[in-house]
């Protein structure tokens, strides 16, 4: 119905912003990074989704196409809803879903706040037929167990999957295989920031 949406944000609230377009604001539900990011008085573009229920209507907004390809398709899986599939776009980005799902490491996936072990585990069957490799990318590298550990650890410090899995990405490649020194090396990314 909506598909995007052009105007000027008149609000920022704590789970949403208004964008005010030909004298009507509306209420639209965003990911957290983008709303985190976003002031009154700026002009903003956004792909939209309308989600209707029975007794409730909600305009979500992304900044690509392909955020919100991604939102509506977490909306088919069995238990997952907008607040959800917000927050899997909010704190994953694509590329790692895509590994999530790829790889079968639903452990990602469960990280997000409000996903457990089943809902994973769901998310990465349904997706599995549903999601594109990002262009060009034929195999996504698999997480070594060590990086696993690392990414728990440093997920477990309160660092977003999305900084944890750059903070590994950046580690020498020539890097001990051990889960200590790697994460102090990874630590090191956030002391460089």
């Amino acid at each position: 119905m909506i598909a995007t949406l052009r105007g000027e944000i008149t609000q920022v609230e704590d789970n949403a912003i208004i964008i005010e377009t030909g004298g009507v604001g509306l209420r639209v539900f965003v990911p957290k990074p983008l709303r985190e990011r976003t002031k009154a008085g700026e002009a903003i573009f956004l792909f939209t989704h309308l989600v209707v229920r029975e007794d409730d209507w909600k305009l979500f907004g992304f900044e690509s196409q392909a955020d919100r390809e991604l939102f509506t398709t977490l909306l088919g899986v069995n238990g997952v809803g907008s607040r959800t599939a917000l927050a899997v776009v909010s704190t994953l980005n694509l590329d790692t879903v895509q590994r999530a799902v790829f790889n079968n490491e639903p452990d990602l996936l469960s990280r997000v706040p409000g996903v457990g072990k089943k809902t994973a585990q769901k998310m990465v069957l349904y997706l599995q037929d549903r999601l594109k490799p990002i262009s060009g990318l034929e195999k996504i590298a698999s997480m070594s167990d060590t990086d696993s550990e690392v990414l728990a650890a440093l997920t477990a410090l309160g660092y977003s999957v999305v900084e944890a899995q750059t903070a590994i990405q950046s580690i020498p490649k020539d890097a001990p295989d051990d889960v200590e020194e790697r994460l102090r090396l990874a630590l090191q990314q956030f002391a460089g920031k």
